[in-house]
């Protein structure tokens, strides 16, 4: 049986396009039993906010606002990247005892459902009863257990046509361009790239992702041979390459309370790619001149609106009201997976998984999509696990010449 009290919802970590429909999903359930929700409040910034005493009544919401939110990129709670620690606990125990708080729902990625574990268990070793659920959130992908991530489909759409879009653009005017994207330690972003292929000898023609160790001679080599074999050449890069053994490609400084780097948010990576190969191009190729260019997607690939996977969008929703229908079950912990269902049509069904396998560490793309020169995927692998969460993509024409 459920133990009445009111309900406490956060934010945390990055933004994507579909983050406010899982949040929506979690108000909405919430508002949808008031027996067992008694009040049901937004943590404006995160834990942070709980710990500030910032929050919001989703009481004093209406239907049509909320769905209006819910399909607006960005958090709509705003975010925080803080991990808690004991001394945290106690102020947030303290808010939740205040407030009359038996139920906690957090929406983010593995930092998110490592804090919600911690939360979690500081709740046990006080004695206090709480329950504490996790709903998935990340355009990495990475999330442990889980098929996939809501977050991913909507970002990796717009990772495709910006390809798209690039390479009709390099096809124009020849030349080599690089884009990096989005991706610490997995490469599902950057391999989504692949979609952007619609016809024989569209780009992107190289593919470099961090599950395989990337060498800068044999990037110069790999471009250098498309280059001369097409007259153009587009490469999608993940921001999170390394050398053997984990070696820097270039090295930034920033780290966050969860021990991240900062990767996006600079041009450092493009520019030294570009710069690279272009001295390698000059001496290689000296009777050509050589046009190179490099682009950060950056942030944008996170909240932008207009391009988003009705898929993505759906799942995210029902990643909120999972976790609500597990609550009002009577689990106490735990974070919402997503399995493939075998069937002639893409199908999904939720469950739950505890806190520890979600938290903190992630999941790399599998070695074996990637191919064995680590510059491209293997298309027949992973075009099939994308199409269904990317979605429709703007058709493409071509003169037959």
């Amino acid at each position: 049986m459920s133990t009445p009290g009111a309900v406490v919802i956060g934010q945390s970590g990055g933004p994507t396009a579909v983050i406010n429909q899982t949040l929506i999903g979690v108000v909405k359930a919430c508002l949808a039993k008031p027996e067992v929700f008694t009040k049901v409040l937004g943590a404006i910034h995160g834990i942070q906010g709980i710990m500030d005493g910032k929050f919001h009544d989703f009481g004093t919401e209406t239907d049509a606002n909320l769905e209006l939110v819910a399909g607006t990129p960005s958090a709509a709670l705003k975010s925080v990247r803080h991990k808690a620690t004991p001394e945290d606990g106690k102020k947030i125990f303290a808010r939740f005892k205040e407030l009359g708080v038996r139920y906690f729902f957090y929406i983010g990625g593995n930092d998110t459902a490592e804090t919600t574990n911690i939360i979690n268990e500081l709740a046990h070793a006080e004695g206090y009863d709480l329950t504490c659920f996790h709903c998935p959130k990340t355009i990495d992908n990475d999330l442990r257990v889980t098929d996939h991530c809501p977050g991913y489909g909507s970002a990796a759409k717009f990772v495709t046509q910006a390809f798209m879009g690039d390479n009709l653009d390099n096809r124009s005017l020849s030349g080599i361009k690089i884009n990096i994207v989005m991706g610490r330690n997995a490469g599902w972003l950057t391999a989504a790239s692949v979609l952007a292929r619609q016809f024989p000898g569209d780009g992107p023609h190289l593919i470099y992702c961090p599950e395989a160790d990337f060498s800068l001679e044999q990037f110069c080599a790999d471009v250098e041979a498309v280059y001369r074999k097409l007259g153009r050449c587009v490469v999608a890069v993940s921001e999170g390459i390394h050398g053997p053994g984990g070696k820097e490609i270039i090295s930034i400084g920033e780290v966050d309370s969860h021990g991240n780097k900062q990767l996006s948010g600079s041009g450092a990576l493009g520019d030294a790619l570009a710069d690279t190969l272009k001295a390698h191009l000059a001496k290689a190729w000296p009777e050509k001149k050589h046009r190179v260019r490099a682009d950060t997607f950056g942030y944008l690939q996170r909240c932008f609106p207009g391009v988003v996977s009705e898929t993505d969008a759906a799942e995210a929703r029902l990643a909120g009201t999972a976790a609500v229908a597990a609550a009002v079950a009577g689990v106490k912990s735990g974070s919402i997976a997503f399995k493939r269902v075998d069937g002639p049509t893409y199908q999904v069904e939720t469950f739950v998984t505890p806190l520890p396998t979600v938290a903190k560490d992630t999941k790399p793309m599998p070695r074996e999509m990637i191919n064995a020169a680590g510059n491209d995927v293997v298309v027949e692998k992973l075009v099939p696990y994308l199409k269904p969460l990317v979605g429709t993509l703007p058709a493409i024409g071509q003169l037959k010449f």
